[in-house]
C-alpha cells in the first residue's frame, strides 16, 4: 500500500481520481487546498490492483446448471410472454449466454471446426459483456474482452446458487421446477 500526492488544478480533481481509481485500487481522495490556494492538494491511499481471478473452466461453472432442454423452455417461455418492444433484463442474456455456451461446448471437440455454435455462443457472451460494461471496472472489461464465454462462465457461476430460499431473489437455477 503507499500514499499518492497530486497538485493540480481543482477543476481537474473529478477526472486525476477517477484515473487513479482506474489504475489503482484507491481510496477515497482527501482534497485540501494548496498554500496559494489556487490549486488542490489530493492525497490518496492506493495499492497495486490484484490479478483478475482465471475464469472458472465450463465444468465448474455449469455444475448447478439446470439441463440444456430445461434452459431452452426456460429462454422460450421468457421470450413468448414478454410484450413486444419491452427490454429484457441482464438475467435473461446470462442465462441465454449460458446456455448457447453449453451448447457450443457440445460442438468443441472438433477444435479445427469453427461453428455456427461458437460464434453464436460468442456474441451473446459480447451481448452481455456489453450490457455489464458500463460497471465492469477497465481492467476486468479487457480481461472479459479477450474471453467472452469465459467472463459468461464467471458470472453464470456468481449467479448459479440456490435461492429458493431468499425472498424476492427470482427464478433458482439450481431447482428451476417451483416443487422441487
Amino acid at each position: 500500500m503507499f500514499e499518492i500526492r497530486i497538485i493540480c488544478d481543482p477543476a481537474e480533481t473529478d477526472r486525476v481520481t477517477t484515473a487513479l481509481n482506474t489504475a489503482f485500487a484507491a481510496g477515497t481522495a482527501r482534497m485540501y487546498p494548496t498554500r496559494d490556494g489556487k490549486r488542490a492538494r489530493l492525497y490518496v491511499t492506493a495499492d497495486h490492483r490484484p490479478a483478475p481471478e482465471p475464469f472458472p473452466l465450463p465444468d465448474v461453472a455449469y455444475v448447478l446448471a439446470p439441463s440444456i432442454i430445461s434452459e431452452i423452455g426456460w429462454t422460450a417461455r421468457t421470450l413468448a410472454t414478454t410484450e413486444c418492444f419491452n427490454k429484457l433484463d441482464r438475467d435473461y442474456y446470462l442465462r441465454k449466454a449460458a446456455l448457447l455456451d453449453r451448447i457450443a461446448l457440445l460442438d468443441e471437440p472438433d477444435l479445427f471446426n469453427d461453428g455456427d455454435a461458437r460464434e453464436t455462443a460468442r456474441a451473446a457472451a459480447v451481448m452481455l459483456l456489453d450490457t455489464d460494461r458500463p460497471r465492469l471496472a477497465p481492467h476486468l472489461a479487457e480481461q472479459a474482452e479477450k474471453d467472452p464465454r469465459g467472463y459468461v462462465r464467471q458470472q453464470y457461476t456468481h449467479r448459479a446458487r440456490c435461492v429458493c430460499d431468499d425472498f424476492g431473489e427470482g427464478d433458482c437455477l439450481t431447482h428451476p421446477d417451483p416443487d422441487h
